[in-house]
């Protein structure tokens, strides 16, 4: 479906929904036509054509420079509606929240949080050791948290993080347009190189309905240059040079990507923290751990044994990308805001969550097309299977990386060189990303079963393989062990000298 197409239907679609709503909804501008979509409602002269254009402009609430969901809920009061559940915890078997009371501080206002997931899982902490998140991670929330955890979490007060961070925790395309004057690519440059501290006064919302709708058409756009410039060097990967994603995706592309723009694996790139998708070799795990080998890397040096580790972040979807709903034509936005009916409204759902809490509108609507009597508890109970698999082997990996961690110090402290240690460091670093990668993604291996459980398996390899390479230097692994230099120092300021005698002006006394 072409851009043009997709608006059309947003502006129908739009239409209906007032209708439904009770909501008296201008109409929108139309991609069709060089002219105005208004001027075309009556055919009087041209002063009460343009008399009533500007009537209906006025009353338009919404516009390309508000964010405020609030404004966007006066037009979609009922999709409104939804957007605010996600302040609302939920636990499934493996994933979501639930509510821990706390006492709020001036630094902290918080009245409630999500339970700490390093304080229960050891493995998490241990291999985290010497990086800010063995100080905080806790378990997911809503998008109506996103913007708030991240400005409290205890990781601020680790390090001081980047505004970079904001691309994934607020609605930043406002921001971004006014940092750069318009341009929203050299306002991201410049958020993303300020500490967080500043960075966060210059947005006030979590994700927002601006951040994905033209306030216009109404048609899904991408608004993150990192999500731009990252499906760009993807398509590029793929022999597809110049690849524009506003302007060449499909309906259906657009109904993932959209999500993609936050919902996936990145890094910070040089002293300007440059958020970057690291796609330009692919988006397989492999292909992102090359990506990292081949630029040398790292997160931080793992505290306890020396390893140049790296930390992955929620590739939901990477992962979902290799997975059966992906080949299918399934998108985020059919299981996580599937369609419903909602106060007499056919609308998509806003409330984003997990589709195990909504299996009737998620899940049976394509299911029962191929099976009529499969049931709400039958699908449930498949998804479970798959993630108890799935946490079975995520157990096995992460032990036989805490084996390889006990190993490397052990060996460590007895003396053991750099040099004689740099492959089961290595092996280190691949086993524990590869770990992290199914481990931060938040479906349990639902998106992907026979994916991350290939993923978790070469990662139990890898550090199995570590661990025989501790004690035996002649060892050979199954994969080129790269070289990882150590992060460069940076440079030490000059000591101050001793400022010139002053000259003296001519004629003056000696």
């Amino acid at each position: 479906m072409t851009r043009t197409t997709r608006s059309v239907a947003w502006t129908l679609g739009a239409t209906m929904i007032a209708a439904l709503a009770g909501t008296m909804i201008p109409a929108v501008p139309s991609l069709m036509s060089g002219t105005d979509a208004f001027a075309q409602e009556t055919k009087r002269s041209k002063a009460g054509k343009q008399s009533k254009q500007a009537k209906q402009q006025e009353a338009w609430p919404i516009g390309d420079d508000i964010d405020d969901p609030a404004a966007w809920g006066k037009v979609f009061p009922l999709h409104y509606e939804l957007y605010k559940m996600t302040a609302e915890m939920g636990r499934t078997k493996y994933g979501g929240s639930e509510a821990e009371p706390r006492t709020p501080t001036d630094k902290d206002p918080r009245t409630t949080v999500a339970k700490s997931k390093v304080d229960v899982d050891h493995g998490l902490r241990t291999m985290w050791q010497g990086y800010a998140f063995a100080a905080d991670f806790r378990e997911e929330r809503g998008h109506a948290y996103m913007l708030e955890d991240q400005k409290y979490t205890k990781r601020q007060v680790v390090v001081n993080q980047p505004g970079a961070c904001l691309n994934c925790h607020a609605s930043t395309y406002l921001a971004n347009k006014k940092a750069g004057d318009g341009d929203i690519t050299k306002g991201f440059e410049k958020i993303n190189a300020m500490p967080f501290s500043e960075a966060v006064k210059l947005v006030e919302h979590p994700v927002t309905c601006i951040d994905c709708h033209d306030p216009n058409t109404l048609a899904l756009r991408i608004t993150r240059p990192a999500f731009i410039e990252g499906i760009r060097d993807y398509k590029a990967s793929q022999g597809i040079q110049n690849y524009d994603v506003n302007a060449q995706a499909t309906q259906a592309e657009m109904r993932a990507y959209v999500c993609g723009q936050c919902h996936v694996e990145y890094y910070f790139k040089g002293n300007e923290r440059r958020l970057v998708f690291p796609w330009a070799k692919g988006i397989k795990v492999e292909q992102i751990q090359a990506y990292y080998d081949e630029i040398k890397f790292r997160d931080w040096t793992h505290k306890e044994t020396g390893a140049p580790a790296l930390k992955a972040q929620h590739p939901e979807f990477e992962l979902w990308s290799q997975g059966i709903h992906a080949r299918a034509g399934v998108t985020c936005a059919d299981c996580h805001m599937p369609k419903m009916m909602f106060k007499g409204a056919n609308l998509s759902d806003h409330w984003v969550r997990s589709p195990l809490l909504n299996i009737k509108n998620a899940c049976l609507g394509c299911h029962q097309k191929h099976d009529t009597n499969v049931t709400e508890r039958e699908l449930k109970e498949r998804v479970e299977q798959i993630q108890d698999r799935h946490f079975k082997l995520r157990e096995d990996a992460m032990e036989a990386l805490m084996g390889l961690i006990e190993d490397l110090k052990s060996a460590k402290a007895a003396g053991r060189s750099d040099a004689e240690l740099s492959s089961a460091r290595y092996l280190q670093r691949r086993a524990q990303f590869y770990l992290d990668f199914v481990e931060a993604e938040n479906s349990t291996g639902f998106h992907a079963p026979q994916e991350a459980a290939r993923i978790l398996g070469e990662s139990l390899n890898y550090a199995r393989q570590g661990q025989i390479a501790v004690r035996d230097p002649n060892f050979k692994p199954t994969v080129a062990i790269v070289d990882m230099p150590p992060p460069a120092t940076p440079a030490a300021a000059p000591a101050p000298t001793a400022p010139p005698a002053p000259v003296a002006p001519q004629g003056a006394p000696k």
